[in-house]
């Protein structure tokens, strides 16, 4: 049977605590520390993910039916993008502060509902485009310092690189988005978390011949919390998929940024700058703006079905 969206409200309730457990996780990874290989995070990000699914999936008795799928093609491509998204992503947290690696990170939602309208043909207005441009510009405005680095340091400049990385893990996460929603059509929650997770485990080991790092045990805690998260924001992440369009929960994930702010403060001493806040909060208008409109859109279709139905 083929699951349609139509509880937005639950949709970005999932979508929000999957922000919160996924700021979680980067903590955790923020906290092992500087120069660990990308493959290797994302082994123990992906791995450890499994011990909170399967457990999950367990005790609801899913687990067995879990791995029946339809479309492995459709997983193992999910898994792909996924862990290229991922291992991006963390490259880049490594070598940026917490709070521009987030705000870097917003153009993934962004990406999300270009791609939706290019490939799954929802249907985005005017005011929906001119929001995620604005959004697009916000995101410029967090990276452009970071960027003008590589006139200064070169190749060299870490925080350069790694804004480059958060960027290019944004919008192939935005693409791993727009396979999770084709997926959701016919596919479990259970069965698209669980292969996701696996796929992401075996393929980050291909990157062990090129020199995993030898782990303290309090830098191994750090890294195995990371994939606790990660697999708990994974579930509500793909939850949210389940009851609302892309377009409607994708902005929620601006609300990470207060709790990124707080958390880079408290616990790195990391203070934001100004292209930081000033590209953030354009970016969380032109969220809030996308949010606003569909809410009108969705007052307008209801009165519309309302005033077509027999009373």
């Amino acid at each position: 049977m083929h699951s349609q969206p139509n509880d937005p409200l639950r949709g970005i309730s999932m979508k929000v605590l999957s922000v919160l457990v996924f700021v979680g996780m980067q903590t955790c990874i923020k906290s092992a520390g500087d120069g660990l290989p990308a493959g290797q995070i994302t082994f123990y990000r992906s791995a450890f993910a499994l011990v909170p699914i399967m457990g999950y999936l367990a005790f609801r008795g899913d687990l067995i039916s879990a791995f029946r799928t339809s479309s492995p093609f459709g997983h193992l491509k999910r898994g792909c993008l996924g862990i290229i998204a991922m291992a991006c992503g963390f490259f880049g947290l490594t070598h940026l502060p917490l709070p521009d690696a987030i705000a870097i990170g917003y153009a993934s939602p962004l990406m999300a509902v270009v791609f939706a309208a290019l490939f799954l043909k929802e249907k985005v207005r005017l005011y929906r485009w001119t929001a995620v441009a604005l959004g697009i510009a916000g995101v410029l405005i967090i990276s452009w310092p970071k960027l003008t680095m590589f006139n200064e340091g070169g190749l060299g400049s870490e925080e350069a690189v790694g804004a480059i990385a958060v960027l290019l893990s944004a919008v192939i996460g935005g693409m791993a988005m727009i396979q999770t929603r084709q997926l959701v059509r016919t596919e479990k929650t259970a069965t698209i978390v669980l292969y996701f997770s696996i796929t992401a485990a075996l393929f980050s080991t291909l990157s062990l011949p090129f020199g995993w790092a030898a782990l303290a045990w309090e830098t191994k805690a750090f890294l195995i919390c990371s994939g606790f998260f990660g697999g708990l924001g994974q579930i509500f992440l793909t939850e949210s998929y389940r009851h609302a369009d892309v377009s409607t929960v994708a902005p929620f994930e601006y609300s990470s940024i207060i709790l990124g702010i707080a958390i880079a403060y408290v616990l790195f001493g990391e203070v934001p700058t100004a292209p930081m806040l000033v590209g953030t909060a354009i970016t969380v208008s032109a969220g809030i703006f996308i949010i606003y409109r569909e809410h009108q859109l969705g007052l307008e279709r209801k009165a519309a079905r309302k005033a077509s139905s027999p009373t």
